[in-house]
């Protein structure tokens, strides 16, 4: 029987496979992943796929879609159910499978489902993701076979490899944890059993509708419900998960977001400890502070472009043993497998927050440089021209004389601090961002975006709410 399909354009992603259920994504799409990533599989050696998925009420079927696909390409679908993807991502490394593919929508709408995917132990993104669509298209796949499908267990051993890295003693910490309804449920009702403290857990229950809120905590409305939980327990810290727990998001003691920079600064200075002068990885969207601080901790720090298979990708080249994003990504290769995993993540705060005695999470916070950011700006600019307009500005900015970074868009230094303009990988935007030590200077720094977007003839972004500190 011979195979093709054709998959909607908006769907190929940099990072992964995503779409509307119903309208750009169905069954079929599933199937047609499955035949083609096991194709790639084989060809690369492999035998085996190890399968996931997340709460998503359109996640069952759209498993057992790419799990056909998969048998029908040979493949032997590892099976291991319902889970956060970094479950996955652990399984394909200690199961040795010639790849991996999660269901999930991560931290979209509940209209929305996806598919991440690892090839061996690495990351399948940019490039990888748009010849799986040619090759779909031209029916290049291996001639259809039947292949073998089990079920797998692993969320004992995944549980147990979380805690073994706990290094904050007996000490009981008083913890809220905000599972925002996603994937990590039922792992996260048995994690906080093995570790010592006091533990709240809010929306725990696994509900693809999301009930509470969106299960993004990058933004502060998500974490509403978690700040006020923190401040009536007087909890030491709260912690919260995107819909499939590969992303984090953290709350001191006093109710205040730790951003994905801040978090990575205390992170950083721990694993510096145990590898003195270690390369530790940011994306460019992080600030300056944590650059600066990782620098007078005894590291080497390293901006790279924003993505977690890019980072992922960085993490390996360099043997970096800590990266992270602004949106909360954060990878261990110290002591763990170089994956993103926020309840790994979550268990190395926690040892570290344990550790420190006396001292709160909110000291030290308080005690970083303080400087005034906008949050990330996002506005619309065409798929082709966004990266029309960071090419123009960045050779306006060269022929000017300003120190620009292009590592991924134009991030640019001045005295007043900096500002970024790049274009997204994943949509028909462009993202900014400006951070100054006062606020005139960010007035300076948001004045000079904006001269430059108007000269290739853009009007400014929405700068509303845009005086955060942190």
């Amino acid at each position: 029987m011979s195979f093709k399909h054709d998959f909607d354009a908006t769907v190929l992603r940099e990072y992964d496979i995503r779409g509307i259920v119903g309208q750009t994504l169905h069954e079929a799409d599933a199937f047609a992943i499955g035949r083609c990533f096991g194709t790639i599989v084989g060809r690369n050696g492999g035998t085996s796929v190890a399968v996931g998925y997340d709460g998503r009420l359109s996640s069952p079927s759209l498993e057992a879609a790419l799990v056909k696909g998969l048998r029908a390409s040979g493949m032997e679908a590892v099976r291991i159910g319902l889970g956060p993807t970094p479950m996955l991502y652990y399984t394909a490394t200690t199961q040795n499978t010639g790849g991996a593919i999660m269901v999930t929508g991560s931290h979209n709408p509940p209209n929305y489902n996806g598919f991440k995917m690892m090839l061996g132990k690495k990351p399948f993104f940019g490039t990888d993701i748009r010849d799986l669509g040619v090759m779909a298209a031209a029916g290049d796949v291996a001639p259809e076979a039947t292949g073998r499908e089990r079920s797998l267990d692993v969320a004992e051993a995944y549980l147990a490899r979380l805690v073994q890295d706990w290094d904050g003693g007996d000490r009981a910490l008083k913890i809220v944890w905000d599972n925002g309804n996603g994937s990590a449920g039922n792992i996260l009702a048995e994690l906080v059993k093995r570790l010592p403290g006091h533990h709240t857990v809010l929306n725990g229950t696994v509900d693809g509708t999301f009930p509470a809120h969106h299960p993004d905590p990058t933004v502060p409305k998500n974490l509403e419900e978690l700040i006020a939980t923190v401040h009536a327990q007087k909890a030491d810290i709260g912690i919260a998960f995107d819909g499939d727990a590969d992303r984090i998001g953290l709350v001191d003691d006093t109710g205040e977001i730790l951003f994905g920079d801040q978090l990575m600064i205390v992170l950083g200075r721990d694993v510096l400890k145990t590898h003195p002068g270690a390369t530790i990885i940011a994306d460019v969207k992080a600030s300056q502070v944590l650059f600066d601080e990782i620098g007078k901790a005894g590291g080497n720090p390293l901006m790279w472009k924003t993505g977690h298979s890019l980072i992922k990708a960085k993490m390996a080249e360099t043997g970096s043993p800590l990266a992270g994003e602004m949106s909360g990504h954060i990878f261990f290769a110290d002591k763990w497998y170089g994956f993103d995993d926020a309840l790994y993540a979550a268990v190395r705060t926690l040892g570290i927050v344990a550790r420190m005695g006396t001292t709160k999470l909110s000291d030290v916070r308080k005690a970083l440089p303080q400087v005034i950011n906008t949050p990330e700006l996002r506005f619309d600019c065409d798929d082709r021209r966004k990266f029309e307009v960071v090419k123009e500005v960045a050779a306006r900015l060269k022929t000017a004389g300003a120190n620009v970074a292009e590592t991924d868009g134009v991030r640019v230094l001045t005295e007043d601090g900096w500002w970024l303009l790049r274009s997204s990988n994943t949509q028909a935007v462009l993202v900014a961002r400006c951070e100054a030590s006062s606020h005139a200077g960010l007035d300076r720094l948001k004045a000079a975006l904006v001269a430059q977007l108007e000269a290739s003839g853009l009007a400014a972004p929405d700068f509303s709410g845009a005086n955060a500190g942190h």
